[in-house]
């Protein structure tokens, strides 16, 4: 509950109410305790105070209870006898701004990213690559910067993947060795992607954090994705809302500590973002979380225990509500001593002992002061949500989607000229340029033959000599004949003329043939 004399109002105590300092509330916080003691609950509150004070919160919904928020709450028996101890007599229930999103488009608006911005970092961890097949695919991401080429959704990264690995051996001496083993691992990895729905996420319109921080008549306005399908993904959830962190990180200008944040993030299953993370990558998120504060954005996480976050961010969580932990065992044991020491001792109780006593809606509450100093921890019980606690009807989430000033912005994907046409089209014209060259091979072979090929009139010419040449041959062997023989004048000349007669028929036949032969051909031909 946010009013101006108590400001951002959470939870009370014996020393009265607790508040988060306006300021201080993007110095990050933490919402911890075992399953079924109200963590959700906390949450709950926290985003509509912040709400009411102008805030918009960013947050994911697991199980769909979160969205009630976009309904105004209802006097129960449970909060009837609790309002004394917070001094409200008459409390106004009310709903939230409320914004739906959900990474597959199915039960709100579509939030969609490039794999450029994603980057081989975050997609790297996201498809479970090694060091090697890391190597490999940020070579891919280095040629398409240099080629101009946007990697935008999933087929263009697999036809990047394809095209350097078809070229390997003219990028190997600049950038090392490109196996296709460590190519097909890749391609292996997109393709378990691509089953679990990841290639909805990737593409275009890419979403515009911008979005996350709007207002409606004076209150911030609560984005929630939902989370439920999506949980079922731990790897793509957790790369999901790193990327939205790295984004509101680059993104943002820098504005120090405004007395209010720009925003604020709840990072539900905290855990998730730290299960199998690479050094590099923890380093990174310490990062961003380390200097995101600078740029109006608050974060917060919500996990079981503490022992959940790496030390190094855990010490920078200074607005803490710690709810019931359980120790039945030597590890849970050690994790409620974590806990109770992360907290500025009250020396009114033990703080270890106070952790696993406390009831459902109850918690241990140490904020910042005005200087950034934790105060002492309290035990106190967490105020009532003004708005619907639990899920809402699936009329009641259609009614949200289509009345949002979002709506049609993203719903529809878009799908420009990125890698994959562009390199389809190199594809077509090397291959059509193949084709082409092949068919003036064969036509310069088809015109050289023609060339050695005799011709008609060569051809007749041959037959006029040859048969010339057989005439003057049987002359000239008439004559020697007759001769020899001594045959008469008269005789010899009657021998002679049927010669020559006969061998200029057949020089005419020979003519003939061949010209008819030559004319046919030159006919089919055509």
């Amino acid at each position: 509950m946010f009013d101006k004399d108590r400001g951002l109002y959470i939870a009370h105590s014996a020393a009265g109410d607790l508040t988060i300092t306006g300021k201080m509330a993007n110095r990050h916080g933490l919402i911890a305790g075992a399953t079924g003691t109200g963590k959700t609950v906390t949450l709950q509150v926290m985003a509509e105070t912040f709400c009411q004070a102008g805030v918009p919160c960013f947050m994911a919904d697991m199980k769909g209870d979160l969205s009630g928020i976009s309904q105004a709450g209802k006097m129960s028996g449970f909060i009837e006898k609790r309002l004394p101890e917070f001094g409200i007599e008459n409390p106004q229930f009310q709903a939230c701004p409320v914004r739906l999103f959900d990474v597959f488009g199915e039960q709100g608006h579509p939030m969609r990213a490039t794999v450029s911005q994603m980057g081989p970092q975050l997609l790297s961890r996201l498809l479970g690559l090694n060091e090697t097949q890391d190597g490999v695919l940020n070579i891919v991401f280095r040629i398409a910067d240099e080629r101009g080429l946007l990697i935008l959704d999933m087929k263009d990264l697999r036809s990047m993947l394809d095209y350097v690995s078809k070229n390997a051996k003219d990028y190997t001496t600049k950038y090392g060795n490109i196996s296709t083993a460590s190519v097909g691992a890749i391609q292996r990895a997109l393709l378990q992607l691509e089953n679990q729905g990841a290639d909805k996420f990737f593409g275009e319109p890419s979403f515009d954090i911008y979005d996350l921080m709007q207002t409606e008549n004076g209150k911030g306005v609560m984005n929630v994705l939902a989370a439920d399908k999506l949980m079922m993904q731990p790897k793509l959830y957790s790369t999901f809302l790193l990327w939205l962190l790295s984004e509101l990180y680059s993104t943002l200008p820098e504005v120090g500590d405004l007395p209010l944040p720009k925003l604020v993030f709840f990072f539900d299953e905290a855990h998730m973002l730290f299960e199998g993370t690479s050094k590099a990558l923890l380093d990174k998120i310490e990062q961003v979380i380390r200097l995101i504060r600078s740029k109006g954005v608050g974060i917060y996480f919500i996990t079981q225990s503490p022992t959940d976050i790496p030390e190094n961010i855990l010490g920078q969580l200074g607005n803490r509500v710690q709810h019931a932990l359980r120790a039945y065992t030597p590890k849970d044991q050690k994790a409620v001593k974590t806990a109770a020491d992360t907290f500025r001792a009250n020396p009114d109780f033990k703080t270890d002992e106070a952790i696993m006593n406390l009831e459902t809606g109850e918690a241990l509450v140490s904020f910042l002061d005005e200087k950034g100093a934790p105060n002492m921890v309290e035990r106190a019980k967490i105020l009532f949500p003004l708005s619907q606690i639990g899920a809402i009807t699936e009329g009641q989430r259609l009614d949200l989607i289509k009345q949002s000033r979002l709506y049609g912005k993203y719903d529809n994907a878009v799908d420009r000229e990125s890698a994959f046409e562009v390199l389809m089209k190199e594809a077509d014209q090397k291959m059509q340029n193949a084709e082409n060259e092949a068919e003036e091979k064969k036509a310069q072979k088809e015109t050289k033959a023609e060339t050695k090929k005799p011709g008609v009139f060569a051809k007749v010419l041959k037959a006029v000599v040859t048969a010339v040449t057989s005439t003057f041959a049987a002359l000239l062997g008439t004559y020697v004949s007759n001769a020899v023989q001594g045959k008469k004048t008269k005789s010899r000349t009657s021998t002679t003329g049927r010669v020559v007669k006969n061998a200029t028929s057949a020089a005419t036949r020979t003519i003939t043939k061949e010209l008819t032969r030559d004319i046919l051909g030159n006919l089919v031909k055509k």
